[in-house]
């Protein structure tokens, strides 16, 4: 059922033709293990002040992937902003988070947001 919403909302609102379609669901696949991953990765570091570059790299790393990559990253983020909003938790630090966000998706280092000390594992 799922698949077959992503199909018709990749083929008729994002206009993907069929053969760019596969490529445009594997993108967003592996878009969406970015965002996991520097999910993960902040939880394991536990950093202070590090979670807008968390933000970042995880969508720097999802737009890279192309187009696909590009949507997935942003349909997670809004989605957590927008829970976080809906629960009242922090609208200041939402709007910070979504800053970081669309800075690592336009391109931009994400280690502009990088904390002093972060290990260089992350």
């Amino acid at each position: 059922m799922k698949s077959s919403i992503a199909f018709i909302f990749c083929f008729l609102i994002l206009g993907v033709d069929s053969q760019r379609w596969f490529q445009f669901m594997k993108e967003a696949g592996q878009g969406t293990r970015d965002m996991w991953r520097a999910y993960s990765d902040m939880r394991e570091a536990n950093w202070k002040n590090s979670d807008k570059y968390f933000h970042a790299r995880g969508n720097y790393d999802a737009a890279q992937r192309g187009p696909g990559g590009a949507w997935a990253a942003k349909v997670i983020s809004d989605a957590r902003e927008g829970i976080q909003r809906f629960t009242g938790r922090g609208a200041e630090d939402s709007r910070a988070d979504q800053f970081a966000n669309e800075w690592g998706r336009s391109g931009k280092d994400p280690n502009h947001f990088r904390p002093a000390g972060l290990p260089s594992k992350y």
